[in-house]
């Protein structure tokens, strides 16, 4: 790393500093999927036999899966990016000595409660300040459905479990598009005496559980169904299934690599490419969508890899695109809202920012989910574009942001979220003047290698 371009401050938050960029270019590997590496460890875990999971997250959020795990009697032995999980198969995991800390991970909680909730053992699950204010009831309400007992906190961590052997299958319509519900859900639905449904009436989530279940050999049926009148997606699973230990080779993660491709197709002359990244098409939205604004993204060496798909992206950007390739009226903002928010739910900060740089900017709505993730993610948007002198208006919902706009370095806020850190650590890459981002070091919590990957590649002659 740079540090004339990129500097930490050692103190008691950590500030980056961030100078204006040229263009991004060279090859890079990410560290594997954070949303793939909890469900690999997870499902491992209750298998039986062993499984070698390769190029695992190096996130702290998928090493509070290991450690929880371990509380419930999980043997992992973990050397670098490889994992070896001892699946605990027909003993079945134990009740821990000690409440379970999931640190700051909303994944580790939701879907680790669906696990424990099929075993005759009881279970705190609890975290820091941000993951204790998040709501819990989604997946209380299922749970507690399904027989197991839930001690919460009004709806919030942390949050207890007394599991039972005999889990009841349910039929459950997810009342927010949310891929973790349905996940802690299907994770329960192992243990039931029977068939277990999650119809996603809202919109199909990620589907890395599912992925993930079949692999170790789990019976899954995807259907369509009529719910309120529309078509919707349902996925169903067969209980007291019987998995065997697999090895996984984790791609790198998707929602790592959104930040670097954005600076790239942002940056004129930046030539891009991110290799063995995951191509999950319930994950990828975020390039179709900068596709449809005119950028130019491929896809190359296109292959499935644990049942998972997995290629090469590459980002392109011309020396000086002209405006008329952005489709329709330069005064009309583009609108993202709808099916399309779950798809791109980690994205939005990121295409807030983007949207700063489209003529007529964007409009992103139906997306109050953002409001309860590790910081308020609406807000906080609002407020550091507001502070790079863009004109944005916020909405319960969403937010509306003024484009094209000339971003002005500013002193910006993590808020203690990584995926605002990262998304506001691109903006200030294209910014006039220096940037300073207060509490980035917030990006371990799924990216520790963000700042020192984002410089290899950046050009700041």
């Amino acid at each position: 790393m740079c540090l004339s371009t990129l500097v930490m401050a050692q103190g008691k938050m950590a500030r980056m500093k961030i100078r204006p960029a040229q263009r991004i270019t060279g090859q890079v590997r990410l560290p594997g999927d954070k949303s793939i590496s909890h469900r690999a460890a997870l499902i491992a875990a209750v298998a039986e036999g062993q499984s070698l999971l390769s190029n695992f997250s190096t996130s702290a959020d998928c090493a509070s899966t290991l450690d929880c795990l371990r509380g419930l009697g999980v043997s992992i032995r973990r050397e670098g990016n490889e994992v070896l999980v001892e699946g605990s198969g027909a003993d079945g995991l134990r009740a821990p000595s000690v409440p379970l800390d999931c640190g700051n991970s909303g994944s580790t909680m939701r879907m680790l409660a669906g696990v424990a909730a099929g075993y005759d053992l009881e279970a705190i699950l609890t975290g820091d300040e941000s993951l204790r204010s998040r709501p819990m009831k989604r997946i209380i309400e299922p749970l507690e459905l399904m027989t197991a007992q839930m001690r919460s906190e009004n709806g919030r961590p942390p949050l207890g479990i007394k599991g039972t052997n005999a889990l009841k299958p349910i039929s459950y319509e997810l009342p927010v598009a949310s891929a973790q519900v349905k996940s802690c859900i299907l994770l329960a639905g192992l243990r039931a005496a029977g068939r277990t449904e999650v119809v996603e009436k809202l919109g199909a989530t990620r589907d890395h559980t599912e992925r993930m279940l079949r692999w170790f050999g789990a019976e899954l049926e995807t259907r369509t169904v009529v719910a309120n009148g529309s078509s919707v997606e349902a996925v169903s699973i067969n209980g007291k299934a019987n998995l065997s230990g697999r090895d996984v080779k984790i791609p790198g993660d998707f929602s790592s690599a959104a930040f670097l491709i954005a600076a790239a197709a942002l940056l004129p002359g930046s030539d891009l490419k991110i290799e063995d990244v995951g191509l999950n098409p319930t994950r990828t939205q975020f390039l179709s969508t900068l596709r449809s604004f005119g950028f130019q993204i491929g896809l190359l060496d296109c292959r499935d890899e644990s049942n998972e798909p997995v290629g090469t992206v590459h980002v392109r950007a011309k020396l000086h695109p002209p405006e008329s390739q952005l489709p329709g009226p330069a005064d009309v903002p583009k609108v993202v809202r709808g099916s399309l928010i779950p798809q791109l739910i980690d994205e939005l900060p990121l295409l807030a920012v983007v949207g700063s740089q489209l003529s007529g900017g964007i409009e992103i709505r139906d997306a109050a989910e953002l409001r309860v993730k590790e910081a308020d993610r609406i807000s906080a948007t609002v407020r550091n574009l507001g502070a790079m002198g863009v004109q944005v208006e916020e909405f319960e919902d969403g937010l509306r942001v003024a484009g094209p706009t000339p971003l002005q370095g500013a002193t910006l806020e993590s808020f203690g979220d990584h995926r605002i850190a990262m998304a506001f650590t691109v903006a200030a890459l294209l910014a006039d003047g220096v940037s300073e981002i207060a509490g980035s070091d917030c990006v371990s919590i799924s990216f520790p290698e963000f700042f020192s990957l984002l410089e290899s590649v950046t050009d700041h002659s």
